[in-house]
């Protein structure tokens, strides 16, 4: 028997397989099942509002009973809802069709039978499909992708405070350079991260339902007297989505495209993120604390692997990759209408599967993380040149104050360290050489890599999260 028909266990995708644990949160609103439980609530709820608001003439608000049976629908909606309506599909071959005829199964049951014609009334199936999907993504970002990216970021700057005054060498293009502290290093990371996090906390999630072609045509002629556009604009604003009032057939996805740039902007800080980390790892500054009975690596026993942020690297790339077609491919439309968005949307729960299992590995292997405190005073020690930033520009300083012998700073500085390793020793010597005012040569004397950090402990309390 071949591997596929053997067990619902044995997956195609790494995200329902190997990774399920970590992506499992999403299934209850970005999956195929919670899509067809957001059409029930979408299809119940316009039921009633339509009702509600005497849309209609002949209509009359629904008891108190009823609404709630309509709404036990979907809080009900479980593994036998899915397999009816797969059921239904198998006929309908259309998967909106089938939730209308799976609701109007239970009009009579709740003494609606009569109402029967006004499921899905004046609907096509963007209408539903639309609501639906901004409801499901709404949840999905708020519940779950947000509350992780959140619990990353708390993390990031919980240990950017923690080594906020740890003196580090910078390296710039990858050569020694001016000093900083691990913790200011840190804490921009979880400054860029949370700049991205408030753009997607204030994402506008954007709701139509307008008809075929987006212009109430069929609603008027029904009912010529109602005013449909308020109708309708209460009931989008009432599911808690923005209204858009000027549509095609589709709801034009532009507010996706949004979101998803901001997400995958998230993504790649948090991938630059994993790379020095995995840099600092490899230089010594950070020691990754081994998992007692984990294999480090297959042949070395030495070897603790960084596997978790590669593997965040890898998963952030995939989810960029899917979040960026999806922007790319749902704000375009031939028309009034393609299909083309009912098969790339089927995908955001895989793009944001990716993010999440991104988060939850960087988060594990920060857990994992201790600062080489030694290691980061050797190394500075050993490039006492970088001092030479701090020397020429307080010669500068001084000859904008009008002391002789300033001339040609940074000239005099490239000669002393380009090429050349410069010890304690030989710049304090250096210093004392130059005829600074006696203030100045002492500040400078009294200066050391380690001590070269400017405000950068200040700026992780003042600034930091």
């Amino acid at each position: 028997m071949a591997l596929g028909q053997q067990s619902p266990a044995i997956a195609l995708g790494p995200l329902d397989g190997r990774y399920r644990p970590q992506a499992s949160a999403l299934v209850d609103h970005l999956s195929e099942a919670a899509l067809n439980r957001e059409r029930v609530h979408v299809e119940v709820e316009w039921f009633i509002h339509l009702c509600e608001r005497r849309a209609l003439p002949g209509l009359d608000p629904l008891t108190a009973e009823q609404q709630a049976g309509l709404r036990a629908l979907v809080t009900g909606f479980d593994a036998a809802s899915v397999a009816e309506l797969a059921e239904l599909e198998a006929v309908t071959v259309h998967d909106v069709k089938a939730v209308e005829y799976f609701i109007a199964r239970r009009m009579p049951e709740l003494g609606l039978e009569h109402l029967t014609p006004l499921v899905h009334f004046a609907c096509t199936s963007e209408d539903i499909n639309n609501l639906a999907y901004a409801l499901g993504i709404k949840d999905a970002v708020q519940n779950v992708w947000l509350p992780s990216a959140r619990g990353l970021v708390a993390a990031v700057s919980t240990m950017a405070r923690e080594a906020k005054a740890t003196p580090m060498l910078s390296h710039t293009h990858g050569q020694p350079a001016t000093p900083t502290t691990l913790g200011k290093e840190l804490a921009v990371f979880a400054h860029r991260l949370d700049r991205q996090l408030q753009r997607v906390a204030g994402t506008e999630f954007l709701g139509k339902l307008n008809g075929a072609t987006g212009t109430f045509a069929a609603h008027t002629a029904a009912a010529p007297d109602t005013d449909w556009p308020a109708v309708s604009r209460t009931f989008v604003t009432g599911l808690g989505l923005t209204w858009n009032p000027l549509t095609t057939q589709i709801e034009s996805h532009d507010w996706q495209a949004e979101l998803y740039a901001d997400v995958s902007r998230f993504n790649r800080i948090l991938h630059n993120l994993c790379t020095d980390v995995w840099s600092y790892i490899s230089i010594g500054y950070f020691q990754q604390i081994p998992v007692e009975g984990a294999t480090g690596s297959s042949t070395m026993p030495h070897k603790v692997n960084p596997i978790r942020f590669e593997n965040a690297e890898a998963n952030a790339e995939i989810s960029c990759s899917l979040l960026d077609t999806l922007a790319a491919t749902l704000v375009t439309s031939r028309w009034q209408r393609d299909l083309t968005d009912s098969s790339s949307q089927r995908n955001i729960g895989v793009a944001f599967g990716h993010s999440l299992l991104a988060i939850s590995n960087v988060v594990k292997g920060l857990e994992r993380l201790d600062v080489a405190e030694a290691t980061l005073a050797e190394d500075l020690d050993g490039n006492w040149e970088v001092l030479g930033e701090a020397v020429q520009t307080a010669m500068r300083a001084e000859a904008i104050a009008g002391r002789e012998g300033m001339d040609n700073p940074y000239e005099r500085l490239k000669d002393l360290t380009r090429g050349h390793r410069v010890d304690a020793d030989r710049m304090r010597e250096f210093i004392a050489g130059l005829g600074l005012s006696e203030q100045t040569a002492q500040r400078l004397s009294a200066l050391t890599p380690g001590g070269y950090t400017g405000l950068a402990e200040e700026l992780v309390d003042t600034y930091g999260l």
